[in-house]
């Protein structure tokens, strides 16, 4: 585990915001670790500054320094794969769901085992959340329910059924006791934590809707959308504070788009949001324009699965057949999207 080689990386096309292609020769040397998980890799979430966590299809969640590469806490305790993986800003406490039924609370100090057990759904759980406080936790599954606990005695406080609604994807409103989720159903919607009841649906879109995450001052939201051979697979902006409607669309990925997450202000100094698809790339895109700012093509490593922003420059992306991806954004005469390093 940890053990490094280096390797030329010979991605040596740059695609450029207009869709042009500029051949710019091999790249710098892509740092290569010992992998953190024997098969594909699920979900990964940044923890601390420069820590991450992730959970994959070998049943295991770790927790690793994305600088380093190195696993520094692996916790095992789940029947079957790990399907998404989150914890709490500032929080010693590491969600995991998985398709066992169960969703585990672990220690980053503890015992390799896990402090807390939330059983009571049906089929996979394929939605995590927490409370910014940590103190509750929403989980979605495909029973179609939503469940809401106590994380300290591992309560349910709360579970909603909505026939057909295959939970997709579930992120918390920062300072908000709102939680927006993503379904099978091709719909988002806003969840009160507090009665867990439906505050706000959006219109349907064309296809399944995959993932979401909302922007650190709670007035945007992004989803991500199914597809394939070209339709679909395209990212929304919804509108959370105002008139709760469809801001705009980012379209450029040829299939399924995993993973849409919002960018810290950094190398791109417009507003941003980067993407993930099953087409092995990553795109970073103007918030505003819906401009392609950059596309990295992450090859050989099959459809990519989830992204976290670990810092203004910095995105981690997982992937099914070559672990955890380190990327970096920079600001050239075009903003340049880079993979560092993998592990």
């Amino acid at each position: 585990m940890g053990k490094l080689q280096s390797k030329i990386s010979f991605h040596t096309s740059k695609y450029r915001a207009d869709g042009s292609v500029e051949e710019t020769g091999p790249v710098r040397a892509v740092r290569q670790h010992g992998p953190v998980h024997a098969d594909a890799v699920t979900s990964v979430a940044a923890l601390k500054p420069d820590l991450c966590v992730s959970g994959g299809r070998d049943k295991s969640v770790a927790v690793c320094s994305w600088r380093s590469g190195a696993a520094l806490r692996r916790f095992i305790g789940h029947e079957r794969e790990v399907t998404k993986v989150t914890s709490a800003l500032d929080s010693n406490r590491v969600f995991s769901a998985s398709r066992d039924k169960t969703v585990m609370m672990w220690e980053l100090h503890g015992t390799s085992g896990p402090s807390q057990h939330f059983p009571g759904h049906d089929l996979v759980v394929t939605g995590l959340a927490v409370s910014p406080d940590a103190s509750q936790l929403c989980t979605g599954s495909r029973d179609n329910t939503v469940c809401k606990w106590d994380t300290e005695t591992g309560e349910c406080l709360g579970r909603a059924a909505i026939s057909r609604n295959l939970v997709t994807h579930l992120c918390w409103v920062p300072g908000e006791p709102y939680v927006i989720q993503t379904s099978e159903d091709k719909t988002i919607r806003i969840w009160d934590s507090r009665e867990l009841q439906v505050a706000h649906t959006f219109p349907a879109k064309q296809h399944i809707q995959m993932c979401c995450d909302v922007s650190q001052d709670g007035r945007y939201c992004l989803s991500s959308s199914s597809g394939s051979a070209g339709e679909g697979g395209e990212a929304t902006l919804w509108d959370l504070r105002q008139t709760r409607n469809r801001v705009r669309e980012y379209k450029g990925h040829f299939q399924t788009t995993t993973s849409c997450v919002f960018l810290p202000r950094g190398p791109a100094l417009a507003p941003s949001i980067a993407t993930s698809s099953y087409d092995s790339t990553v795109k970073v895109w103007d918030r505003d324009t819906a401009a392609c700012l950059a596309t990295l093509c992450l090859e050989g490593s099959g459809p990519l699965a989830s992204l976290a922003v670990c810092d203004s420059s910095t995105l981690l992306c997982a992937s099914s057949n070559s672990g955890i991806h380190v990327l970096q954004m920079s600001d050239h005469t075009d903003l340049l999207l880079e993979e560092v390093a993998a592990f």
